[in-house]
């Protein structure tokens, strides 16, 4: 039985005057008939089913819809159109700086981090040591947050991230953090979770990743499906396609 079902999942965004003015100007210019609004459309009918211990890789060059989707799987934002449906948590690390006080020490907004994620002040005290050495933050553990580079701090968020045990993790480019050898590092980790039994969705720009980790691939261009199946038919047809040697 899937314990993640899309049907035909469509998000809408709307762009328009609102965004520029005041709200006395927008019912002036909708008495005048001046009011100007566009529809923008950042995924359509996108449908996909998922099983326990899937693995699915999501493609796609930039502004295809795919973390516009991960954000309506993760409940993060509610389908214009369409239904998403799950079984069991759902862990989501989309924005890896997010959830943190840049002017707190490495200690203090891993705590502060893992009490967003629901992990009592007990779990993270048996925890931090490993969320340290993970990340290979040891020698910078003084230091704010905002002192560290963008990738120790994506160090730190993915390692706190990976602690937990969910039914549905989802993935937005996380496991491209770091050094090649964090990055290593990360996909076995990933490995680890998948071989527990989590079904996982992974956005990754990098194919050679999702040839690895994957079972399954969704390729996405433009808002819409282009492809979903077997991980090396569809990475073979992106690639493809990335080198001009297909149209879609």
């Amino acid at each position: 039985m899937p314990v993640l079902t899309c049907d035909h999942v469509s998000i809408r965004y709307k762009v328009g005057d609102f965004r520029n003015i005041g709200l006395k100007e927008t019912i002036i210019r909708k008495l005048k008939g001046s009011y100007h609004v566009e529809e923008f459309w950042a995924d359509r009918d996108i449908t996909f089913s998922l099983e326990r211990g899937d693995m699915l890789g999501i493609i796609g060059t930039n502004g295809a819809g795919k973390s516009t989707l991960l954000k309506a799987v993760a409940g993060i934002m509610s389908p214009s159109k369409g239904i998403v449906e799950h079984e069991g948590n759902i862990s989501a690390l989309l924005e890896l700086a997010s959830g943190f006080d840049p002017d707190l020490s490495i200690r203090r907004n891993a705590y502060l981090r893992g009490a967003m994620l629901g992990y009592t002040r007990e779990f993270m005290d048996e925890k931090y040591e490993e969320i340290l050495d993970f990340a290979e933050l040891r020698a910078f553990e003084d230091l704010s947050f905002k002192q560290l580079s963008t990738g120790m701090q994506s160090r730190l968020a993915f390692s706190i991230a990976s602690l937990v045990q969910p039914d549905i993790l989802i993935l937005d480019e996380v496991l491209s953090v770091g050094d090649g050898a964090f990055a290593e590092k990360s996909a076995a980790k990933m490995q680890e979770i998948l071989d527990s039994g989590a079904t996982t969705i992974l956005v990754s720009h990098s194919l050679d990743q999702v040839r690895e980790l994957c079972n399954k691939v969704l390729w996405l261009h433009q808002g819409r499906q282009i492809d979903l199946g077997e991980t090396e038919a569809v990475c073979d047809r992106y690639q493809a396609f990335l080198h001009g040697e297909i149209e879609i």
